[in-house]
């Protein structure tokens, strides 16, 4: 298997991470870089995506382990979250509906079509949950995938200042509001920066999922 997938990806992400550690701000996000990085020596080099992602198939495997690696600091601050567990609760049934609400009424002001409606409602789940609950609604999945990156990329980058600004300075509270509102890459963010906050957004990320799969079908009815 040739490796240039995975060197490019190392190598890229590794350059960006160093330009943002010297340089902390929204436009060094390391994650937001890459992407934007790759893509475009990607088309330069005249490299097609199928073959990257298959000299990359490695990376993409880590991802499960990773997530399931998300258990490792809930289970080290298990006390404290089963001390705020109606907290959360509370905040992953109000943030959840909000999400799917607030998606689906700004591209329904914005005279998207009832295919496109149903395809953002989903958005703010993981990518895998997201696209079965598209497809299960009428949505395009396909869709659905980018609404999710994009959902997360803006998590990823603007999450942590976002809540600085409006003066959210609970770490419970911090935690919760990125993990239902950007899933797994606001998570990877926020748990390099507060390991507490990481925890939850990582619950939180897997119970919306759960929340939103459960809901998003009969609540697209009565919208």
């Amino acid at each position: 298997m040739n490796p240039y997938g995975i060197t490019l990806t190392l190598v890229v992400f590794y350059a960006f991470s160093e330009l943002h550690r010297r340089k902390k701000a929204v436009y060094t996000n390391p994650v937001l870089l890459s992407i934007v990085a790759i893509s475009l020596l990607l088309r330069l080099g005249e490299f097609s995506y199928s073959s990257y992602m298959e000299s990359a198939v490695f990376l993409k495997f880590l991802l499960g382990p990773a997530v399931v690696s998300l258990a490792v600091p809930v289970y080290k601050n298990r006390a404290l979250i089963a001390r705020y567990s109606r907290e959360i609760a509370v905040g992953i049934v109000v943030g959840g509906t909000t999400a799917m609400l607030t998606a689906y009424w700004i591209a329904e002001l914005l005279g998207a079509t009832g295919t496109v409606l149903r395809s953002i409602a989903p958005k703010s789940v993981t990518t895998a949950i997201a696209i079965g609950i598209s497809a299960k609604i009428g949505g395009i999945p396909a869709l659905t995938a980018v609404l999710v990156i994009t959902t997360g990329l803006l998590g990823n980058a603007f999450a942590p200042e976002l809540l600085d600004l409006f003066r959210v300075r609970d770490r419970i509270a911090r935690g919760l509001a990125t993990g239902v509102s950007s899933h797994g890459l606001g998570t990877a963010r926020i748990i390099t920066e507060d390991e507490l906050a990481g925890a939850v957004s990582g619950l939180a990320m897997a119970l919306n999922g759960v929340f939103t799969a459960l809901v998003l079908p009969y609540l697209i009815e009565i919208l």
